[in-house]
């Protein structure tokens, strides 16, 4: 499933952000690119191990832990540190799929990247092209989306960024381990969680049939989940 995190930051924190990594010194982004990726990745990324990308993702990683929504759909076990890259003057990624294992460079930190996610970091007037483009079962989304704003998708999707043909886009990118490692599964656990959600509004959290599908969706989750 393809699901879209509004105002995962506020428009202070991506400035907090945006300055940090603005003054960051860029490189080639093929430094985290497999084999594949490589040959279809043209843009600029900040390294790993930049003190400014480090503090940037603690403040997306804090964002993330306040969201129900993310919780809800990704059910995350494990998240890889959130990682920055920039695309201006056509700069674009071809259609790939990311790597099924991440290893964090510099440690013996891997996940399996069920989830891919991308938080915009330049309001989308800013700049022209640069759509992330995902194949999903439902055919071909085009997502483009307010600074702040965030997308969270299978990593297993064929997957670009478009040319940015004027401005620049930048954005946040990462991977997550869910505890439900399948999408099919996931898919009916936000759905089953978020119409408890809306249930709950109308009868209570106390009502009794509320309470007899938290039980059904709890005992899927540990039928389902790896942790």
């Amino acid at each position: 499933m393809l699901t879209v995190i509004p105002d995962l930051l506020d428009a202070r924190a991506v400035a907090q952000v945006r300055a940090l990594i603005d003054a960051a010194q860029w490189v080639d982004g093929n430094i985290t690119s497999g084999h594949q990726s490589a040959l279809a990745k043209r843009n600029l990324q900040l390294p790993e191990d930049a003190p400014e990308a480090q503090q940037a993702g603690q403040i997306v990683l804090e964002a993330l832990g306040r969201s129900p929504l993310f919780i809800a759909a990704a059910l995350p076990l494990k998240i890889f540190p959130p990682l920055f890259n920039s695309y201006a003057g056509g700069q674009a990624f071809g259609t790939h799929v990311d790597n099924a294992v991440r290893i964090q460079q510099g440690s013996g930190f891997r996940l399996r990247s069920d989830l891919s996610i991308t938080v915009f970091l330049e309001e989308a007037e800013a700049y022209e092209g640069g759509e992330l483009t995902v194949e999903t079962n439902f055919g071909v989304q085009r997502v483009k989306l307010p600074a702040g704003h965030a997308v969270l998708y299978p990593s297993s999707s064929l997957h670009r960024v478009e040319p940015v043909t004027s401005g620049r886009r930048v954005a946040s990118f990462f991977w997550i381990q869910s505890m439900v490692r399948d999408d099919g599964a996931r898919q009916m656990l936000f759905d089953l969680d978020s119409s408890i959600q809306a249930l709950a509004v109308d009868r209570g959290h106390d009502d009794a049939q509320v309470i007899r599908l938290t039980s059904v969706y709890h005992n899927l989750l540990r039928r389902w989940s790896d942790a």
